[in-house]
């Protein structure tokens, strides 16, 4: 059962405190000036990508959903801010009604983009919409660069095992948000245990370098494992001797061992070693996994090993060298009168942080054979031979969420889009955006 499906609540009370206090400030001067109701249009965006990768991946959409949902604002945390003087007393009374009441669109979760991608759109008064600035930025931009991380990964292990196991590299709360984001990307399960519970995702994981350490041989951990998890576990055996362990391990377990576990040294060679060991000892069918702070290049160095498994922590946890993926939410329209029309708004400034103003829609063009050949962003009416590639899904309607899906729905959708792209996106090597943004 996946529970992220049953609406659970995220694991606090609230999340309107996600947030940073400019956003109440900005309200509280708003509502003063009769100008919070405003209708408005925040988008989300990323002006580039993280160097050197050549696609994004949009991770997160569900979780900025159960967000959404339960910012709301309690006896306590209205009382944190009338305390600290944060906001003033009529300020203090809208919040306590506060209930977003406006429009969610976005790019399906998992879809890959691009730089000026409007990943997701927030329309609605701008008080209630840019309350959630932060709180969806958070989300977006940390488990998009993991997603992106673990897509890369994916696709350098060429269709072996990918487990997560980065819990003990991050923050408690992160950890279970990252397995997420890692699933969405490819991997196949975590060994974090609340990421199971939450999000129904397939959970692994046998034992340490402690349990060996703790009995007075290997042989004696090896054999107190099996009786307990049967012939099918995983030992780990690079603790003292290798060849040695795997010797033990098959004497013990016999032919029908399920995986050996290499977690230090040359890892290509040792695999090698152990694959050759285990075929002579009759062993064939028992699999390797190695792990030992890998990544994405560390693991396509290994194609050409006997590996049939890669666990995945530190590097994974931490999006690969890009922990965000520097996401903005942006003011891009809003209206004057309570019927009146959108009218286009954008920052212009000097240096790269300028925007383009107006409600926005996306779509992919295709070429001739069916491969993703350009994001296209435009304002006003989608062009007719667009009109069926276009990328933006109603997510929330008048407050309420429409469009909640399976997680392993949502990686599907990862690796067809992944698939769509010309081959180049999987590529390794430094390069630009594999598609080029033009807008229209």
């Amino acid at each position: 059962m996946n529970t992220a499906d049953l609406g659970l609540p995220v694991d606090v009370p609230s999340t309107a405190l996600f947030t940073d206090q400019y956003e109440y400030t900005m309200v509280q001067a708003a509502l003063r000036a009769g100008t919070a109701g405003r209708r408005s249009v925040f988008e989300v965006f990323t002006r580039r990508l993280p160097e050197g990768r050549r696609y994004g991946v949009l991770a997160g959409t569900g979780r900025v959903l159960d967000a959404v949902e339960n910012f709301r604002f309690d006896a306590g945390v209205l009382g944190f801010l009338r305390e600290r003087g944060i906001v003033d007393e009529p300020t203090l009374e809208w919040l306590s009604s506060y209930r977003f009441s406006g429009d969610i669109w976005g790019y399906p979760e998992g879809e890959v983009y691009f730089p000026g991608s409007p990943v997701l759109r927030v329309e609605g008064s701008f008080a209630e919409c840019v309350l959630l600035e932060t709180v969806i930025l958070s989300i977006l931009n940390h488990d998009s660069a993991i997603a992106a991380a673990a897509s890369r990964m994916s696709s350098a292990a060429g269709g072996r095992r990918l487990i997560e196991m980065g819990a003990r590299r991050t923050h408690e709360l992160s950890a279970v948000a990252a397995s997420r984001a890692a699933y969405v990307g490819g991997f196949d399960s975590t060994s974090d245990l609340a990421a199971g519970f939450r999000y129904g995702i397939p959970t692994v994981g046998t034992s340490a370098h402690a349990f060996t350490l703790l009995h007075d041989s290997e042989r004696d951990a090896f054999r107190a494992q099996i009786d307990s998890l049967g012939r099918g576990t995983t030992l780990l055996v690079d603790t003292y001797d290798v060849a040695e362990a795997v010797r033990t391990a098959v004497e013990i377990a016999g032919p029908g061992l399920g995986a050996v576990r290499i977690d230090s040294g040359d890892l290509l060679l040792v695999a090698h070693r152990v694959r050759q060991q285990l075929d002579e000892l009759g062993a064939r069918d028992t699999k390797i996994t190695v792990t030992s702070d890998l990544d994405e290049y560390a693991i396509a160095s290994l194609a050409a090993a006997p590996v049939d498994g890669y666990g995945v922590g530190t590097q994974l946890v931490t999006g690969s060298g890009h922990p965000t993926c520097s996401m903005v939410y942006k003011l891009v329209a809003r209206a004057t009168a309570p019927d009146g029309p959108l009218e286009p708004v954008a920052k212009k400034s000097l240096g790269a942080k300028t925007s383009v103003g107006g409600r926005k829609w996306a779509a992919r063009r295709l070429d001739a054979d069916g491969v993703a050949a350009a994001e296209i962003v435009g304002v006003g009416p989608v062009p007719p031979e667009l009109a069926d590639r276009q990328l933006l899904t109603e997510l929330v309607r008048g407050g309420r969420t429409v469009a909640r899906e399976p997680l392993d729905t949502v990686r599907e959708r990862h690796i067809a889009a992944r698939a769509a792209l010309p081959m180049s996106a999987i590529q390794l090597s430094r390069g630009e955006p594999v598609l080029p943004t033009e807008y229209v």
